[in-house]
């Protein structure tokens, strides 16, 4: 099977160690794993702003890019819905034939949860991270992939673990691309629900399969200077006793802030 990696452009200019991550956790299991230096933006950010004749070119990109692999993973629960939900419309919006039969047969694109655990058939990646973890499931993965349970099967099998529950777990962080730029007061409370939540939960560890709601989650966290830290999904299940992800602090036995969500709303 020829696998090739998604970074998508978020990750790949902001957060590099989690497709680095991705691939080691990927080769760990046994695949081979290609990265199209060619790959461009999905289009998502144009899309959901209305500029969706202009996503054309990247979906005609995209699919030429990545038509001869047998699988494409990416680490972002949020551009593998655009291109599984949105792509084919884009390419309908274009009127050329050849573009819509070529985003119809193009590889399938799964988030990095679903690859592991309905294409390898695996849950237990041979992972160690003793650390109390949270896990947020972001809107995309949440509700147009429907992953499920599937980031939870993974991070159980972690060994070191302490996966506690976050409370309100299904409510949207206030992300969303550009509505955080466009609404800004309503995101930034949404984010102060999200938080206190986090901050109820007594997790050291934020963890979520897309990093544009880590980074809007953890601008938060980091403020208020709650010690609570984010980190991507694929850099806990790449996480080993040898090779434990960057900045990793050591195991905490003292307690997390616990800032109030009164504190947290004044924002």
């Amino acid at each position: 099977m020829r696998i090739a990696l998604f970074i998508t452009c978020f990750n790949d200019t902001l957060f590099p160690t989690t497709g680095r991550a991705t691939v080691r956790l990927l080769e760990r299991l046994g695949c081979e794993v290609e990265f199209p230096q060619e790959q461009t933006c999905c289009g998502q950010m144009h899309f959901n702003t209305g500029y969706q004749r202009e996503c054309v070119p990247l979906v005609r990109r995209f699919t030429e890019v990545f038509a001869d692999y047998d699988a494409v993973v990416t680490p972002s629960g949020s551009c593998a819905a655009m291109v599984r939900e949105y792509h084919g419309r884009v390419a309908e919006l274009s009127g050329d034939a050849r573009l819509s039969a070529a985003a119809q047969s193009a590889p399938k694109v799964y988030e990095l949860s679903e690859f592991l655990v309905d294409v390898l058939g695996v849950t237990d990646v041979g992972a160690y991270f003793p650390h109390r973890v949270t896990y947020h499931p972001t809107c995309h993965s949440l509700r147009m992939l429907g992953v499920g349970a599937r980031p939870l099967s993974l991070l159980r099998a972690v060994r070191g673990i302490d996966l506690v529950e976050l409370p309100a777990a299904d409510q949207c962080c206030g992300f969303g691309g550009t509505f955080a730029m466009k609404n800004a007061d309503t995101s930034v409370a949404m984010c102060a629900d999200k938080v206190a939540h986090v901050l109820q939960s007594g997790a050291e560890v934020l963890c979520a399969g897309d990093n544009s709601c880590l980074m809007h989650i953890g601008g938060v966290l980091s403020r208020l200077r709650t010690g609570v830290r984010t980190l991507h999904l694929a850099e806990i299940l790449a996480s080993t006793e040898e090779e434990p992800p960057a900045d990793t602090p050591p195991p905490s036995s003292g307690s997390r802030c616990t800032t109030p969500a009164a504190g947290v709303k004044s924002l």
